[in-house]
This record gives C-alpha cells, structure tokens and sequence, in this order.
C-alpha cells in the first residue's frame, strides 16, 4: 500500500489455485485470511474482500499487480496506490539486532487531537521476526507482523479493511521511541513504550453503563431480511442474552462476531441467545445490508443481525436506539441480559485472539458467567 507520504504498509498473500478457482490467502502471524471472489477479465483483475467494504482492482504483468485498494467510508471512499511483486518476504532484515523485546510494555498513542491514549504491546520475538500486537481500552490492532532492524521496529498488518504500519526506535531492552502508527491512505500517530510486565489498561475512559432508575433495555429493529424483532419477542424470553454492538467496519468486531457465532451454535439449545445491533458507515439500509450479509455468511451467524439505522457518526446514537444507556463510545460493545431480562453486565471493546493470554482469559471469564446466569432461575 503506497500511502501520500511516501510510506509503505507492506503484507504477504500467497496465490493459490483451489479446485479451478483462484484464490488468496492474506498472511498476518498467525491469521491466514481467504480470499476467494476474484474475477479476471483480460489483464484485469477485481478481489473484493470477504468481511469488510473494499476491494483491489488490479492489472497483472508477469508476476507484478499494480493498481489501488478502495475501501468504502463514512464520508467517502478512500483509495491507495497497490503493487504486489513475487517472491518477497515482509520485511528484509540488513542488521542483526541485539535488541529483545519479547513481554509486555505499557505504550502511549498521542492521537491527531494531541491526547495521550494508554495501551498495552505484547511482542513476541524469535531472532529477528516480531509478532504481536497493541491492546487499548477499545479493543486490539489484530495479529501484527514484522522484524527488527538493528535498532529499528517496523510491524504491519492487512485484514482486508484495515491496513496498519508501526514503526519506532528500540534505544535498549526496556525502552522503544520515536514510534510512528500509520494507517489507511493519511491517518498518523505517534508512541512510545516502557517494558512493564504488569501494565493494565485503565477502564473508566470507556465504560457504559445504566442510567439511573434502567434496568432493562427496549428495542425492535429490522433484520437482514427487513423483518422487525425486538428484545421483548419471545425468542428471547427466558433466556441469557448477549446484545452485541457493533459494525461491518469494525476489525474487533469481525473477531468477536467469530467468536460469538460460534459460541452460539454450541450453547444455543441450552437458553443462550445473541442479537447484533449494527451502526453502520451511513443510515443507507441497502448499503448496511450488503456489507453486514458478509459477516453473516462468513462466521456462518445464526443469530438476528439489527440495522438501527442509525449512522457510527451520530452523536446522538445512543439516545435514538438505547436510551436505557451512558453513551456507547467504542465497537465493539457488549450487554449481557439475564433469563429475567435484566442487565447484569456491560462490556467494552473486546481482545480477539491476536492477543493470546489477554483472549484465552475473556473467553474463561465470558463462559464462567454464561453459566452462571444459565443456572439461575
């Protein structure tokens, strides 16, 4: 991806022939991500992408794609210069690095409004390749990939929708600076980190709660298929319910949608039940469809996926769906309903399983509570 500023975010794919049929597999650590609607028409070739709102429209020469990436937006579409060339690893190691920086680190982003965000990296090194990722109150950056370069850290990541350069300086074991976060075609912060093995994120910045006098919420939105369903239905009654936040642009959310749905077509005959309540790029309901019958398909969701209709960017979206609440302030979020009907727990952002130990104890945390809220009467 050539971004304005002459930075390149760089990833892998391998192109495979499967059953007559063309296909990719987007390589990041340890997640390979298939991409098989790809069509050809001469020297042309269109890849849209399995989850999110974008595609490559290419040309190929020999075994060089040129061409953009287009990804669709809140205000508008956004379009990158593409190249893909044969034969090339990530990165190029030039200088063995001396440098160690497998732990935990406290971080800090100072986003384009000059405010300090905390977070946590978790990297994982072997000689000079780098994995992990950052987790921040919101969620996680996904499985990141990369090396070090003498003194140098450069890590990426593409996952179809989202296209994620960091790099900084390792000045010793402990210590990482002048850190650069690129992302998409313009997007930059900037960070440092501090190795810390008991960094914790703080929570209040992005919690959700009840208003005063709630306990409930109330809502009917239309499905996918334009059919209304409300949580006061009788599907829901009687049962532990999971009300997920989300959005098709969301990269948190394509991994708590896997999760969920799969969770789901395990647990449902026991009385467990989830509902997606989607905020959209924009309030077009064909346009909210079509991306969100992506995730349906993908992560095979059998639960009722919601279009509130209403936009991500609306101020006021909390009120004009759930007014029961403390605005929702990051995707994705999460309420869990008892067999009563009565929230019992609020959850923000979500780490998926790029994160290792950090997904393997929400999951045990998540399946404690799920029980127990089963057994109650």
């Amino acid at each position: 991806m050539h971004r304005e500023d002459g930075h390149i975010i760089v990833f892998n794919f391998e192109w495979k022939e499967e059953h007559g049929k063309t296909v990719w597999y987007i390589r990041n650590a340890a997640e390979r991500l298939k991409v098989s609607d790809i069509t050809a028409s001469g020297d042309s070739l269109f890849v849209q992408m399995p989850v999110f709102e974008s595609q490559f429209r290419i040309k190929r020469t020999g075994r060089s794609l040129d061409g953009v990436w287009v990804k669709g937006g809140s205000v508008k579409t956004q379009v990158i210069s593409f190249s893909a060339r044969h034969g090339y690893d990530r990165f190029t190691v030039s200088n063995k690095s001396k440098r160690k920086i497998t732990g935990r680190w406290a971080a800090t982003f100072v986003n384009k409004n000059n405010l300090q965000v905390p977070s946590v990296a978790e990297f994982k090194q072997t000689n000079s390749h780098i994995t992990g990722t950052f987790l921040n109150p919101t969620g996680d950056y996904r499985y990141l990939e990369g090396m070090m370069d003498g003194d140098s850290l450069i890590l990426s990541c593409f996952d179809g929708g989202h296209a994620f350069l960091f790099t900084a300086k390792v000045n010793d074991n402990n210590t990482i600076t002048n850190g650069h976060y690129f992302t998409g075609s313009v997007n930059k912060e900037d960070w440092t980190a501090q190795r810390n093995p008991l960094a914790k994120l703080p929570e209040e910045a992005v919690a959700m709660y009840l208003k005063p006098g709630e306990e409930r919420l109330n809502f009917t939105f239309n499905d996918l298929n334009g059919k209304p369903v409300s949580i006061n239905d009788d599907r829901f009654k009687n049962k532990v319910v999971v009300v997920q936040i989300m959005g098709s642009w969301c990269p948190n959310c394509m991994d708590e949608t896997a999760f969920l749905s799969d969770y789901y077509n395990k647990n449902k005959r026991r009385g467990f039940e989830v509902v997606s309540l989607a905020y959209e790029y924009s309030t077009d309901i064909e346009r909210s469809i079509r991306s969100l019958k992506k995730f349906q398909q993908r992560f095979n969701v059998q639960y009722p996926m919601l279009v509130t209709g209403v936009s991500t960017s609306d101020s006021l979206r909390t009120e004009k769906t759930l007014p029961q609440l403390t605005p929702i302030k990051f995707f994705p979020s999460s309420v869990i309903l008892d067999r009563n009907g009565k929230v019992r727990k609020l959850d923000t952002g979500f780490n998926g399983p790029g994160t290792g130990e950090h997904y393997i104890q929400f999951r045990k945390e998540f399946e404690k509570l799920i029980n127990e809220l089963l057994l109650e009467k």
